[in-house]
């Protein structure tokens, strides 16, 4: 997505900052540009950053809209056991997807689990994005097309690679920017801190963005960190951390396209804290009333992202009906698309289980190959040799 300069500009000045600046900690409350009623919100809450453009506004609200759709669809589709499991990202909306807009197509993104709105958003078509919850492919999609790494189960670990390639980036005087998301879980492994560090210390393009939907599964943020925000553990590296308001897309928006702004710049990396909440389970397999109530549920429902948006470009007379309308077919035909390539069976060869492990198959691999293709060759020919005895049986 692309945005005015003179946002550009603005985003800018409140990062590019002087070393000794990087040391004020973030602020305790949340920044926000949209209050939970769909109000503007300026001054000292607002953290210097002003709302986007109705432009921008709108096509966040409608990306907003279609990954709603296309979660929920998914989460229809595991219950009838077309998944094997599916981490949602319902309630998440603002955080994902105005992160994900605020980078450039020339950027990469390296998502964890739960971020398959954001990869949607960049553009993967969903059969691809969930090949790997149905078990047909670790990685459905091609990476260096999408510029998007694989999605990560292992917390963190893929932190360490968006620092990498960022690095390598920087050395070879490519401007582009690595952006990373972790959860609040991820946070409290050593992975985590390497990166941040490595980053830091090398001053690579790379923007963080913690999801802090404030539980680790079960585990509440408090039992991970004494610190007053996630964010708070920037300043320990020397860059900059921003703690934001994640129900609020505009909010998310404008401070992660200052940080990437920064890091293209040569300003080094930023951690970004959006404080969210996972309205649905942590997967399909969790039970979330074993660890939260309801009326905590309830509560965060009605800090709604896409309603918060809506209520504001409604006022604003941006978001008529028809708009409104042509945004809810877009999200249908998603879905639609979505049911149709998850009840199509896929056609799977075992034998690419060899597929792109080396560059240069070793030995041993081929040899394990050539075992699998004659037991498959094998069973091939005994199943077709039984086939006629078993019509006969009929």
């Amino acid at each position: 997505m692309r945005t005015p300069a003179r946002w550009r500009n603005i985003g800018r000045m409140s990062l590019d900052v002087e070393h000794d600046s990087v040391r004020t900690l973030p602020s305790e409350k949340p920044i926000r540009l949209l209050d939970n009623a769909g109000h503007a919100v300026r001054g000292a809450a607002a953290g210097g950053f002003e709302l986007p453009e109705l432009d921008t506004l709108l096509e966040l609200y409608r990306r907003m809209v279609v990954a709603r759709r296309f979660d929920v669809q998914v989460t229809a589709l595991t219950k009838q056991g077309r998944l094997a499991t599916y981490p949602s990202a319902y309630g998440q909306e603002a955080c994902e997807i105005g992160a994900i807009s605020a980078i450039e197509a020339q950027d990469w993104f390296f998502p964890t689990y739960r971020d398959s709105i954001a990869l949607l958003t960049r553009g993967i078509d969903p059969g691809d994005i969930l090949q790997s919850f149905r078990g047909d492919w670790h990685n459905g999609y091609d990476q260096h097309a999408h510029r998007c790494a694989s999605q990560t189960t292992p917390l963190a670990t893929q932190a360490l690679h968006a620092v990498g390639l960022a690095h390598a980036a920087r050395l070879r005087q490519d401007p582009i920017v690595a952006m990373t998301y972790l959860g609040d879980g991820a946070t409290s492994e050593g992975d985590a801190h390497e990166a941040f560090n490595f980053a830091a210390v090398w001053q690579t393009p790379t923007v963080f963005l913690v999801q802090n939907n404030q539980f680790a599964i079960s585990v509440p943020v408090s039992r991970q960190t004494h610190a007053v925000t996630l964010a708070d553990k920037a300043i320990g590296y020397g860059m900059p951390g921003f703690h934001v308001d994640g129900n609020d897309v505009a909010a998310m928006y404008a401070v992660t396209r200052a940080a990437v702004g920064r890091a293209r710049s040569g300003g080094g990396p930023t951690l970004i804290e959006g404080l969210t909440y996972r309205i649905e389970s942590h997967t399909n397999s969790d039970d979330p009333t074993r660890y939260r109530s309801a009326r905590d549920v309830e509560h965060w429902k009605r800090r709604d992202p896409i309603e918060r948006l809506e209520k504001y470009l409604v006022s604003e007379g941006a978001l008529t009906e028809s708009l409104r309308a042509e945004m809810t077919d877009a999200a249908e035909a998603v879905a639609a698309h979505t049911r149709d390539v998850m009840t199509t069976e896929a056609e799977l060869d075992p034998l690419e289980l060899f597929d792109h492990v080396y560059a240069r198959p070793r030995a041993t691999l081929l040899e394990q190959r050539a075992r699998l293709e004659a037991e498959l060759a094998e069973a091939a020919t005994h199943a077709g040799a039984a086939a006629p005895h078993a019509g006969a049986a009929r």
